[in-house]
């Protein structure tokens, strides 16, 4: 668990999910998906029971390459990051992650720390070697946040999301973990 106190002068809580967590985040999920289109997911598309989000919740915690974290304002989930790596052994050193921070918090930092909390993680994990992501062509802050944080654009994917009749292709970006 990691503290920082944002710009608003709030406590921001950096930790990883627990399994208590399970019907907060899916409140949380549905309550993003009215915010953006730049999801993988819109609204009323994330039906997940609570038992099954609090089995990938346990397994995120029991799993050396998985990583699920929660970032907190005063108790109110207010962003979460889900890293996986891969399950067989020449893949279980790279992995993807998704972040996402409720609206009303965009621009104080919170994605920053969530990423660099992941970063941090697999360099102590000593197991994960590359930190890999997707993210549609036209989220222009969201790549310029990647980029200050070392990722390197690496591919385009055509037509990887279709949204209101577009499609948007998807920039494949990474970063090597030393």
């Amino acid at each position: 668990m990691e503290k920082y106190m944002l710009p608003t002068g709030k406590e921001l809580i950096i930790r990883e999910a627990r399994k208590s967590d399970a019907q907060r985040l899916i409140d949380y999920v549905n309550a993003i998906s009215y915010e953006s289109d730049f999801l993988t997911f819109g609204p009323g598309e994330f039906n997940i029971p609570i038992e099954k989000e609090e089995r990938f919740i346990e397994e995120s915690y029991n799993t050396k390459n998985k990583l699920f974290l929660v970032a907190q304002i005063q108790g109110r989930i207010v962003g979460n990051l889900s890293f996986a790596g891969g399950q067989r052994p020449r893949i279980k050193h790279s992995g993807e992650f998704g972040i996402s921070v409720l609206k009303e918090y965009w621009g104080q930092g919170i994605g920053s720390r969530l990423i660099l909390y992941l970063i941090q993680w697999c360099k102590e994990s000593g197991e994960i070697r590359k930190v890999n992501l997707s993210v549609r062509e036209d989220n222009v802050r969201a790549i310029k946040l990647y980029e200050r944080l070392g990722f390197k654009k690496e591919g385009k994917i055509s037509r990887t999301f279709y949204i209101n009749g577009q499609f948007y292709a998807a920039i494949v970006m990474g970063l090597e973990i030393d």
